[in-house]
């Protein structure tokens, strides 16, 4: 009997121990062509991030972001801020492929691509931090974007804001932290910044996968009303290069640019 794909993915999605949910995961890479996707499956919603009992969950303003990495502590608490960014995004990908059903085999090949991808950068950042005398968990941390995730159960939803909207933001921040490391004097600065440029190469391609898929809900809303409804700003600054090649517009970035909610007007 065949194993299924879906089966699979929850047990990841609901297992704690990162070791056991990476081996979990290989274990699926490698039996992806033998799997069946019985669409059937029941969706077990997930109630609170999986990692919350490695993390202390604070909210956003509490954490503090130190502006000068001039020691290990302040390199690690930025380690670590970016490999919970990651971490959070394995979620995400595999949520995106086990929630949506009945969709293209393109879709859950797409989004198995990214949480591979996203799993290399987290451990690749999780490596840094070890080097230096921490690891992921010695900080606290947000729940921004579980919470975006739980907050869009609908396909369309879930392709807009989470990998169109808030994915792009990362690609936005990564100039202003490439330029935060470089004025750095810390002795893995060089390997952090050949870290990023991975990152920022991979999140390009996997905000491009959320454009296609959200342009292929083929939803009524436009991008920005969806935006509006979550009430969520970009960024001031867009990273217009990373995103033209992600499939955005001119247009939409001018748009985009000019964008407000409308209690801000």
């Amino acid at each position: 009997m065949q194993e299924n794909f879906f089966a699979l993915l929850e047990e990841i999605l609901h297992t704690p121990q990162i070791s056991k949910r990476f081996a979990l995961f290989e274990s699926l890479l490698s039996s992806l062509s033998s799997l069946c996707l019985d669409h059937t499956y029941t969706i077990r919603h997930i109630g609170s991030p999986i990692y919350q009992g490695i993390c202390k969950i604070v909210h956003p303003t509490k954490i503090s972001r130190p502006k000068i990495l001039k020691n290990d502590t302040a390199m690690a608490s930025f380690l670590h801020s970016i490999a919970h960014i990651e971490y959070s995004a394995i979620d995400l990908a595999l949520d995106a492929s086990y929630r949506f059903r009945n969709l293209p085999m393109e879709f859950y090949l797409n989004w198995i691509e990214v949480a591979k991808e996203e799993i290399q950068h987290f451990q690749m950042l999780r490596s840094l931090l070890q080097r230096i005398g921490f690891d992921y968990g010695d900080f606290e941390v947000h729940s921004n974007l579980f919470d975006a995730m739980k907050a869009t159960p609908i396909f369309a939803d879930r392709m807009a804001l989470v990998h169109r909207g808030l994915e792009a933001g990362g690609l936005d921040a990564n100039p202003f932290v490439v330029q935060k490391v470089s004025k750095s004097s810390h002795h893995l600065r060089d390997e952090i910044l050949q870290v990023l440029q991975v990152i920022l190469k991979d999140e390009i391609s996997h905000v491009s996968k959320g454009d296609k898929w959200w342009k292929f809900s083929n939803d009524s809303r436009s991008f920005e009303e969806i935006l509006r409804h979550y009430s969520y700003t970009p960024p001031k600054i867009l990273n217009t290069q990373a995103r033209l090649q992600c499939g955005f517009s001119p247009d939409e970035l001018s748009s985009l640019q000019n964008f407000h909610l409308p209690h801000s007007i």
